[in-house]
Formats: C-alpha cells, structure tokens, sequence
C-alpha cells in the first residue's frame, strides 16, 4: 500500500461507516423534502456552471491527459449545454414518483394477518467511474430520490471536474433537510480506495461500475461486495431482407455516427444479403462521409477494396469510435446467432417491415434493451424518462436496462396481525 494513500485510510473508512449509519433514517425522509434537495442541486448547478467549467477545462489540460483517446475526452468533456443537460436529469427525477413505500403487492393470510410486499432502499451504493462527471450528479440524484446512501469514487482523469460538482452538491444540501452525511466522495486517485470500497460489505450494500472493461474487470474480481454490471455496449443494427431501405441506413447511420464514444452507439451492422445490394452503395457512401472507418467480411471487402478486411476481433470488439464493422448474413437466424455470440447483451436493433421476423428477433436476441425500427442511442435513463441513470445493467439479474431510482430500491414484508400465533 503506497504511504500517500495510508494517510487517506482512516478518513476513507470514516466516510463509509458514515453513510452506513446515516442510510438507516433515509426511508423515513419524505419526498417533499428529497424533492427539496434536489431542487437545490440543480439550482446550484446552473448557477456554478463557470466554477464547473473552469475546473473541467484543468482536467482537459492536465498534461496526464494528453495521449487520453478521442473516446474518453469526449466523454470527460462538459460544456454550457451538457451541464444543463444534467440539471434537466434531475428536474425529471424531481417529478418522477417516488419510489419508496410502494405496496407491490398485498393479501391477507387466511387467519387474518395482512402482508404486504413494500419498497424499500437498498442502503448504501458505492458508484466506481471513469472520466464521466456527469454521473456524479447522476448518481446522487437517484440515490436522493431512491432514499440510499450514496459512496462515490471518481477517477483521476475528472479529478478537478468532479471535485468541483461536489463542492456545489455538497453547498446545496447543506441548505436542504437531506443528511449531507449520506452522499460520500472519497479525494483519493489509488485503486486503493476503490478496493477500501471493494472490501466494505459490512456497510456497502452494492456496487456498480461505471467504466470500461478493465475496470469492470477489475471490481468484478477483487469485490465482496455484490456488483450490480453496468456494462459496454458492443451494439448492433440488422438491417433485414424486409427491411425499408432508406430507413434502414439512417437508423444504422444515427447508432454509429451520432455519438459513437457511448455504449449504446452501434459497432457492427449486419444486412441480409438479399437487401445488401440496395443498402450497401448508399450505407458506405454516407459513412465515408462522416469519416467512418469500415472493418467488413470478405464479401463486402471484395466488392470495397479501401475496406479493411474483418478479423474474429473486430466481430468482439466496441471501438467506441468513427469504425463499424459490416457483415453480410444469409438468414434471420444467422443475424440473431451472430448477435447472442458476440454482443455483451447491451442493446440491439432491428430494420424490418415484417411484424412476425421483428417478433421473432426481440424475442430471441438476449439483450437489456431490443429495438425495432429505432436507433440504439436511446437506451438512456435519459431518454426512458428517468432523467438520470446509474449506468445501463447487462446482467440478467435482478435489474436490466437504464438503471434508474425505482431500480435501486428492493422490498421487504410487512404484516400486521391481532394476536395471531402458530
């Protein structure tokens, strides 16, 4: 353990037992005034965009950025818009019903008792990320509303960035009736933190990355503390022998160019070789246009000799970057094998004009989140109406999709009787 981050241990630990005591009072806290701190968060936010704006701008200029890729700068980037964009997530989750307290269901024991199934929070989550500040005020608005105690730990490529929004989160709630105590930021950059938080499964409820694979990787291994996965995306758009042409390039256009550093961006594009012909001249065309790299099969690389020709890894691969990889496939069949062996069950698309070929692929495709006739880009907590998301969960567990408030509440029964013994 380096000596720099012995002398941060003790604070560390301090912090977390902390949110671990104050977790237990925030069911109880009403909505009004969960509301209430948020509504100071996000005034504070846009009144402090300068202050955030400055501290970014270090972080872009640090020269241990400097060989950062294309990718993660725009993805540790902020500007006047995207920090509006983060005070209109949590005006959304503001108005979004809370989702403490709700009876899923309820009956009554043929002796009388009445049980009832309510939602509860989960307790205390330890968010792990990488040169995204917006999921600090992500993270915190959801654990507000969700009533959970909130560990964060950001990386060092945000460093300024995120100290700065916790400053302001944390000048906001001290106005508000919400227990500062319960949203923690470690200030520490050593993977030593974050295996403090792996190791805390006496006080941290869960965990969830937000990150790329070697993170993931990396807490999926060394955690004793559940891992809720919130994974990439190595997404897809099959553009189907039914498909309607025009439709089909703008929608596999939009998932590749529109943001391609995102995990729900669109990394390989599949067309039925019946339809290949119609679609490839116009697909290639506009791809070039935007300066996409394409990576194709043997096929496609024939017929477009400036293609690179496709490995086994590119079909396995999330370039999070202007490069696609196009292959042609003879059936539906092969379009959905291909997806469930080499997706990582993030978000999928379909272009089709047959109902039953649609049904047929959302149904068989094991993905979070399946489209039909629609760009992958909207798997967001954004666009799902959450206003703000604690990262999109790959798993099969529990939660799937846009990780969400009502997603990190989990339930308990509650029975009331009259006396009534076994």
């Amino acid at each position: 353990m380096n000596t720099e981050f012995s002398s941060m241990e003790a604070e560390i630990t301090e912090q977390i037992k902390s949110a671990k005591n104050v977790s237990v009072i925030l069911s109880s806290i009403s909505t009004a005034a969960k509301n209430t701190a948020l509504e100071l968060i996000e005034r504070e936010l846009l009144e402090s965009t300068s202050y955030i704006l400055e501290a970014n701008q270090e972080d872009l200029n640090s020269p241990d950025n400097a060989d950062l890729s294309k990718a993660l700068k725009d993805r540790m980037t902020l500007d006047h818009g995207r920090i509006s964009a983060m005070a209109q997530g949590i005006r959304k989750v503001i108005n979004s019903p809370d989702p403490v307290n709700r009876v899923l269901e309820g009956w009554r024991h043929p002796n009388g008792m009445k049980i009832n199934k309510v939602t509860v929070p989960i307790g205390v989550i330890g968010i792990i990320y990488e040169a995204r500040p917006n999921v600090t005020t992500d993270a915190v608005a959801l654990a507000i509303k969700s009533g959970n105690a909130c560990i964060l730990r950001g990386s060092k490529q945000t460093w300024y960035t995120n100290n700065a929004i916790m400053d302001v989160i944390e000048r906001a709630l001290k106005q508000s009736d919400f227990p500062v105590e319960a949203i923690q930021y470690l200030k520490d950059k050593s993977r030593e933190s974050a295996k403090l938080m792996l190791r805390a499964r006496d006080e941290i409820s869960l965990i969830i990355p937000r990150g790329g694979e070697t993170l993931k990787k990396f807490i999926t291994e060394n955690s004793l503390v559940p891992v809720l996965g919130a994974g990439g995306g190595n997404c897809h758009v099959y553009i189907d022998a039914e498909a309607d042409v025009d439709k089909a390039v703008e929608i596999a256009l939009n998932a590749k160019v529109h943001r391609p550093s995102v995990c729900n961006a669109c990394e390989s594009i599949l067309i039925h070789e019946a339809v290949k012909n119609e679609v490839l001249p116009a697909l290639v065309e506009r791809l070039i246009k935007e300066g996409v790299e394409i990576v194709a099969d043997q096929d496609i690389h024939t017929q477009y000799p400036f293609t690179e020709l496709a490995t086994e890894e590119d079909w396995d691969t999330e370039y999070l970057d202007l490069k696609v990889s196009i292959k042609t496939v003879e059936s539906l069949d092969e379009a959905i094998n291909h997806i469930n062996k080499y997706s990582n069950n993030h978000s999928e698309a379909i272009v089709t004009e047959d109902i039953e070929r649609a049904d047929i692929f959302t149904a068989t495709v094991n993905s979070a989140c399946v489209y039909v006739n629609a760009s992958t880009r909207f798997t967001d907590g954004e666009e799902f109406g959450f206003g703000a998301e604690m990262g999109i969960s790959t798993s099969t567990g529990y939660v799937r999709g846009p990780i969400g408030a009502k997603e990190l509440c989990t339930y308990k029964y509650i029975i009331e009787g009259n006396g009534q013994i076994r």
